[in-house]
């Protein structure tokens, strides 16, 4: 996924309301951007670090830049959740996770489950069916019980919980079903369930694995242009 227009640097002052943060321009003065994180960001909101925006020509957006990147220790950090769904659908269609290859069609936002929409719907009249949910990760604690590893989630989720459930239900009805954990980060080995942050999605995500549904882990390769899924790594529960 390439960034078009480029993106703007500027300096973070400080992220508030979950969806907002005070920025200052390189070229300008303060702003406010948006947000498009719904997690805790943990790590990712040090007043003065570098971060890149994006800027919409939408006249009718209250906010026309949007926080897209911020530098860390580590190397760039991608903390638009609005992004994984698209990377994963290019991905996938030019061959680049070999795991969830040779579908003949894919899909986004299919309705399933009670009241919930899959993120990728694929389907092949030889393979069959495959349910397949994107999660964003871009937590990783070098002082934490993980050190090296990608962590997921950042924050309690119990809606990540209830998909883990119907992801269950769609093995049981016959169905392939994969959660796929989108690290926006380049800096990680593997990726590791966060317990101490929300043990019940964790005991939710075990019963699911005990169930069939797998988990693949993507690490991405990020650049102030371009944010390129790089390869799989380990899932560590």
């Amino acid at each position: 996924m390439k960034f078009q227009p480029p993106l703007a640097s500027a300096r973070l002052v400080k992220r508030y309301k979950r969806f907002l943060a005070d920025v200052v321009l390189d070229d300008g003065g303060p702003i406010t951007c948006a947000v498009p994180n719904t997690g805790s960001m943990m790590g990712l909101t040090d007043p003065g670090s570098r971060v890149w925006l994006s800027k919409s020509d939408n006249p009718k957006r209250k906010l026309a830049y949007t926080f897209e990147l911020i530098q860390t220790a580590g190397g760039l950090v991608g903390v638009n959740t609005g992004h994984p769904n698209a990377i994963v659908e290019e991905a996938i269609k030019s061959g680049a996770i070999s795991e969830l290859a040779g579908y003949a069609s894919l899909r986004r936002e299919v309705r399933y489950g009670e009241n919930s929409r899959i993120d990728l719907y694929l389907e092949d009249p030889g393979k069959g069916i495959c349910y397949a949910e994107v999660k964003n990760v871009h937590l990783k604690r070098d002082d934490g019980p993980n050190p090296g590893a990608a962590e997921f989630p950042d924050a309690v989720t119990k809606r990540g919980a209830k998909h883990l459930v119907e992801l269950g239900d769609m093995v049981a009805g016959g169905a392939r079903a994969v959660m796929l954990y989108l690290v926006q980060r380049g800096d990680c080995d593997r990726l590791k369930l966060c317990r101490d942050l929300d043990p019940a999605y964790c005991a939710a995500f075990d019963r699911a694995a005990s169930a069939g549904v797998e988990a693949i882990a993507i690490r991405c390769q990020i650049t102030q242009n371009e944010i390129i899924p790089e390869k799989t790594i380990p899932v560590e529960e």
